[in-house]
């Protein structure tokens, strides 16, 4: 079976090339300076004694499910986040794959300017290069994704140095042990289990019960993927998953207030 993963990068990597340019540190944090401070990702992760933090994705299809709310508005589907008091969100800004766009997130973020509460959004993509670290800021993003597989120790540091330069927080991906290790080794304080093996699109919640039990006491830990019921929940919980990314099921219940509270366990 070939590598998704690597499929969706190599493209992404033929995306962005016309955009591609030298992004200093100097400039991000003029920007940075420049700019609302947008909500904190990671302080919006670490609930204490009030349940499990849920990250509300917002995704229209992916290659493993195909068409899971074609069409379906960003903005609206915020607003139905924010009522359910989700504690923060993840938006898909890639389009090919995931069917959504960086106007996706401008949009969202414009939203919580003007209409309190506020959730911190994160931009969800395939990062390679600081000027999609530059366009996040830009579009009100609070945290940034790093595919720890999917990159070469070099382009981590460049990655996780434009993020803190650009006032983001950084959310590491992992799958394996390995993957834990370089991510340490990078100084990550929030990383998340991705229950879904992005090479075959395979989810085993039993990645998260492996893996999350040997982070750091002081990194914040995150199950991604494979959440579906408050069963699924509660073992994330139990093997002691800080929060939750929670897509495909938000996206096609009618009522995502009532299954937040059932993934919080309150």
């Amino acid at each position: 079976m070939s590598d998704k993963l690597t499929e969706i990068m190599t493209w992404k990597r033929r995306e962005i090339a016309p955009v591609i340019r030298a992004v200093s540190e100097s400039e991000l944090s003029q920007l940075n300076a420049s700019l609302p401070r947008p909500p904190s990702f990671a302080a919006a992760l670490r609930r204490a004694g009030a349940g499990t933090a849920v990250i509300a994705e917002i995704k229209r299809r992916s290659p493993s499910a195909g068409d899971i709310k074609d069409g379906a508005s960003a903005l609206e589907q915020a607003r139905r986040y924010q009522q359910a008091d989700a504690d923060a969100l993840s938006i898909l800004t890639d389009e090919k794959y995931f069917g959504g766009t960086l106007d996706d997130l401008r949009e969202v973020t414009a939203h919580f300017r003007a209409n309190a509460p506020a959730k911190p959004c994160l931009r969800k993509d395939f990062m390679v290069h600081p000027i999609q670290v530059l366009q996040a800021r830009q579009a009100g993003a609070s945290a940034i994704l790093i595919i720890v597989r999917a990159l070469v120790d070099g382009e981590i540091k460049v990655l996780h140095e434009a993020a803190r330069a650009a006032g983001l927080d950084a959310l590491f991906e992992i799958h394996n042990e390995a993957d834990l290790e370089r991510s340490l080794a990078h100084g990550a304080r929030i990383i998340g289990v991705n229950n879904r093996d992005l090479a075959i699109f395979k989810t085993d919640l039993a990645l998260s019960e492996r893996l999350i039990p040997l982070f750091p006491k002081d990194v914040t830990a995150v199950s991604e993927s494979g959440i579906h019921t408050a069963e699924d929940a509660a073992r994330a919980r139990a093997c002691g998953a800080h929060a939750l990314l929670v897509g495909e099921a938000l996206m096609r219940t009618p009522a995502p207030d009532a299954l937040i509270r059932q993934f919080r366990g309150r």
